[in-house]
Parts: structure tokens; sequence; C-alpha cells
């Protein structure tokens, strides 16, 4: 049975405008520092073991915000599940990746990095890198840093969706750990 990617359905809630935004700033970040072709954050559906685009730079951007696929598919499916981030030079090569999936957003990358948002011991999705720049590909510190996006990304879901099982307040341990966060990405960044 092909799997594909299910449109956002014409009913679909409209995002939170302050998540909407937090998460198009990361993905855009990550899109501008890896010279990438696309950046997404999928956030995992558990109810329907599903991964849903809830923010896309570059490649797919105008379509694919809201659509989903089938949760355990993938790179992002095995990144999801195992909680590790994972670097894929050629896709061609790579038993995890879902060519069909792939091909029914319209676009197949070649390369692809991955790492999982994490908040304690909770997976809350991933966030990819598709086709970066051939210098940060399989580079520790360009996967560091994108481990401090996934990170950033994580602790600001935590703050701000509804449904987590501990909601954290935006109080001032919050703030400073977001700061914490984007000083060592910029001291791994050389800035």
């Amino acid at each position: 049975m092909e799997q594909s990617i299910k449109p956002a359905p014409p009913t679909a809630a409209p995002p939170d405008p302050v998540l909407a935004e937090l998460l198009q700033s990361v993905v855009d970040t990550a899109l501008a520092i890896f010279g990438a072709e696309a950046s997404s954050i999928l956030l995992l559906d558990t109810a329907a073991d599903e991964m849903v685009f809830e923010a896309v730079s570059g490649q797919g951007q105008d379509f694919l915000v809201g659509s989903r696929f089938p949760g355990g598919r993938g790179i992002a499916g095995w990144v999801a599940a195992s909680g590790e981030p994972m670097v894929v030079d050629d896709l061609r090569d790579n038993p995890s990746f879902d060519r069909s999936l792939a091909q029914s957003t319209g676009y197949v990358p070649n390369a692809l990095m991955a790492a999982p948002l994490v908040h304690g011991e909770r997976i809350l999705g991933v966030l990819e890198v598709l086709d970066p720049s051939p210098g940060a590909r399989s580079a520790l510190s360009e996967l560091d840093v994108l481990a401090l996006f996934a990170r950033q990304a994580a602790v600001a879901l935590q703050v701000l969706l509804p449904r987590a099982p501990e909601p954290i307040s935006a109080d001032t341990r919050t703030r400073d750990e977001l700061r914490r966060l984007l000083s060592e990405a910029r001291d791994l960044l050389g800035e």
C-alpha cells in the first residue's frame, strides 16, 4: 500500500499564531544557516498516529503546512521513534527513506538532516533540513547546531502547546533557558 501525504482538511483549526510564528522562525533560520532547499517541523499527533507539518520553509512551504503522513514512516518517523538525530548524505542508499512519501510532497531530496524535538522524556516531533549545502552535510558541528534548534523549538512547544501533559508557564526560567540555547547556537556559529 502506497503511503502519501494527506492534505490539511479544509476545516482544520487555525494554528495558534504565536506558535506558528515561532516554528516558522525556526525553520526559516535553519534554511538560511544550512543553505538548504527546505526545512520543516513535523509534530507528532499520537492520537491519530500521524506526523503533521506545522512549519515549512523553502520547497513545499505553500502547501505542506497542516498536511499529515503516517507516524512511523520515513526518516522523520525513525527520528521520532528513536529520539536520535540523523544525517543522510545520499538518500538513495538509505532504507529508512520513503521515496513514495517524498514524491507525494512534490519534492524528493537527495540529502537531509533531522533532529528530534525532545523536552524531558517526551518527543514532540522532528526538525528536518532537506538538501543542506555540501559544506553542512555530516559535519558534527552542523548537527550540533541543528540539535540546538530542535531543543529551542521543543522548549517553546512545551510552553505554548495547550495539549502538553505538564504545562510550563512562560516564566523567567523558561525565558532564561531559551536565552541560554540561543547563546549556545551563537557560540557554535562563531558569532
